[in-house]
């Protein structure tokens, strides 16, 4: 095994000031409580110098490159994800370093139309640790889209949110049945734990 065959990139999916914040309009149940597991796992990856990608949904003010079942609200309740803005920002606790990556999607995997795969692989990795919001949307198909392409995914299951419990346990289960690794944040740092 290749010392990069070890390491793992860590893709934190969609955690903005309007996904994640309390009173946003468009703020996802559970995701701020993620936000301390997120924290912890991005403090492990950095002590190791692994790769974080920090992925970002961004639309176009117009709604031109926005989901059709979202243009409507999006056109008439509140513009979210828009560049520029502070509801597009990444909540504060997770603010990117330097050196760290920024992906920008406007769909729901984290792999649709962006540079993700390429980079991975350039980057000389095929396992990746997935967190963030949502279980049932983006997390999943970035999952998903992950397996289909090759990698060994783990997914970070405390440090990722879903509006219920029942939601939460009914993805895990589809994705173990996939075999994607579904652990906390603390058994995944123990995991790694030279032997």
């Amino acid at each position: 095994m290749n010392k990069d065959s070890q390491r793992f990139g860590l893709i934190i999916v969609d955690m903005q000031n309007d996904f994640v914040l309390p009173g946003s309009p468009t703020a996802l149940d559970g995701a701020y409580a993620t936000i301390p597991e997120i924290v912890r796992a991005l403090e492990f990856f950095r002590e190791r110098k692994w790769p974080v990608f920090h992925v970002v949904r961004e639309y176009r003010e117009d709604g031109s490159d926005i989901e059709s079942f979202r243009y409507g609200r999006f056109m008439e309740q509140y513009k979210c994800g828009v560049p520029g803005t502070r509801g597009c920002e990444i909540v504060a606790e997770l603010t990117p370093l330097p050196g760290e990556y920024r992906i920008v999607k406007n769909r729901f995997s984290a792999f649709m139309l962006t540079e993700l795969d390429f980079m991975l692989r350039r980057l000389g990795l095929d396992r990746i640790a997935v967190c963030g919001t949502q279980y049932p949307n983006c997390i999943r198909t970035t999952v998903f889209d992950g397996v289909a392409y090759g990698y060994a995914v783990t997914v970070l299951t405390d440090a990722t949110s879903a509006r219920t419990p029942e939601i939460a346990a009914a993805n895990i289960t589809d994705m173990r049945n996939i075999d994607v690794e579904c652990i906390t944040v603390e058994e995944f740092v123990k995991a790694q734990a030279p032997r």
